[in-house]
């Protein structure tokens, strides 16, 4: 198997586990199931920079990335330097994340957060949604169009807003539905891991303009960003560039001053 496969084949043994000893019906009952999400999409239509700084501690490619940082200090330093929201990863025999990170940056920011997942159940929606996402991601290199339709229509019901990521032409076509917010272009293969920063350019033309364009994976400099825009993308998540810093503030301040 590939490494998208690996991590696929975990996940569904992880939410098969958790269904049993946590049912919906309890994340159902949870304080934050009540509260009212802000709109990610709309975050990044209204933004200068459109950035969607992302808390992530390794990575399948990376392995270690930054192990000491504490959720709720790179999150209020992302929300100081005026990002428009951030993504929190919630994997974690790959990514080394957790729900309970995903519940501290909650805590810590008013932004909107993207729960960065394999989501291949629905039970992963009405977690996030108990956790305290915003929005959430589905990954079109793991899922059907119907998987993606009945995912992505149970999100809008909770009034999440939908990210999803592709990779591909043949991706995007059997992703772009009514209930999708934002189409993310992953400039990193799942399946290899490698990255081609073209990708999002090459795919960008193929999206319709009903869509919030993110540009994912790959993006080093203020001036890459300034390029993507002039392809029609609003969106750029960023997290192994500022995560990897030994001072992640400074750094993301500094890619943030250049974009203004």
């Amino acid at each position: 198997m590939n490494i998208l496969d690996t991590i696929v084949a975990q996940k569904r043994k992880e939410v098969a586990a958790k269904k049993d000893v946590f049912p919906v019906t309890l994340l159902e009952r949870s304080l934050l199931f009540s509260r009212m999400p802000r709109s990610l999409a709309q975050a990044l239509r209204t933004s200068k920079t459109g950035i969607i700084a992302e808390f992530k501690r390794r990575s399948p490619s990376k392995s270690v990335i930054n192990n000491a940082a504490k959720v709720h200090t790179i999150a209020l330093v992302y929300e100081q330097a005026g990002v428009s929201g951030i993504s929190v990863l919630t994997d974690t025999p790959f990514f080394g994340g957790s729900l309970d990170d995903l519940l501290l940056a909650r805590s810590t920011v008013d932004l909107p957060l993207l729960r960065k997942e394999f989501i291949v159940d629905p039970y992963q929606i009405y977690e996030a949604k108990a956790y305290g996402a915003d929005a959430i991601l589905l990954i079109a290199a793991c899922l059907s169009e119907q998987e993606i339709m009945a995912l992505s229509t149970l999100a809008k019901a909770l009034l999440l807003d939908v990210l999803v990521e592709v990779h591909s032409v043949e991706e995007l076509k059997r992703s772009l539905h009514a209930t999708i917010d934002m189409v993310g272009v992953n400039n990193r293969n799942l399946k290899t891991f490698e990255v081609d920063p073209t990708t999002s350019t090459a795919l960008s033309i193929e999206i319709p303009s009903t869509f919030v364009k993110v540009s994912e994976s790959g993006i080093r400099t203020s001036q890459h960003i300034k390029d993507l825009r002039s392809y029609g993308f609003q969106g750029f998540l960023i997290g192994e560039q500022f995560m990897k810093s030994e001072d992640p503030a400074n750094e993301v301040q500094q890619f943030m001053r250049a974009l203004l």
